[in-house]
């Protein structure tokens, strides 16, 4: 599958993601990409984010290719079950957070915990980072074999957003590109 091919909805996390921010990038440069945009982006609710998800895969007439980051990830899999039977072709998830650690960011719904575990109904590719600060890689590499999720190991990359030097991600865009020529 090419980009030309499939809608791709960008799915950022916790306060949506910058302009410099690789989604963001990318939702410039790829022409079908576009933001499922979210009402609250700094106090997420678990079922608000999860209908929009669903209401703007809906909406679509092509395949869907989902690109998350961070709390979007965690979105998606609790999206997923609503999503069965969609044109939801595939998932490229990066950066999960460990929401489920009692410490986690207070403004965003408990309920986004627990992490969903069932395998999810479309193929995936989870992109975990060894340093991240919102999840230990070990956690992360348990969850997406749970999923089913295919793993990347991104070595010691942080949250792989901005503030680790990850709004310009070439390495991230050609796994992108392997991951749609597979599906």
């Amino acid at each position: 599958m090419k980009t030309s091919d499939c809608d791709i909805l960008i799915v950022p996390g916790h306060t949506n993601s910058g302009p410099d921010h690789w989604q963001s990038r990318w939702e410039r440069q790829l022409s079908t990409a576009r933001r499922i945009d979210q009402d609250d982006w700094d106090t997420p609710n678990r079922q608000e984010w999860v209908e929009r998800i669903v209401r703007d895969v809906k909406r679509t007439k092509r395949p869907v290719v989902l690109v998350a980051h961070s709390l979007g990830t965690v979105a998606v899999a609790h999206a997923a079950p609503l999503l069965v039977g969609t044109n939801v072709k595939g998932a490229f998830l990066v950066g999960i957070p460990d929401v489920e650690r009692p410490d986690f960011v207070p403004a965003i719904d408990r309920a986004f915990a627990p992490i969903p575990r069932d395998p999810l109904p479309f193929p995936s590719v989870l992109i975990a980072s060894r340093n991240d600060p919102y999840c230990d890689y070990e956690k992360a590499e348990d969850i997406a074999y749970s999923w089913g999720s295919a793993v990347i190991d991104a070595g010691e990359s942080g949250h792989l957003n901005t503030d680790s030097g990850h709004g310009p991600w070439p390495e991230g865009l050609m796994r992108f590109a392997g991951f749609l020529k597979r599906l």
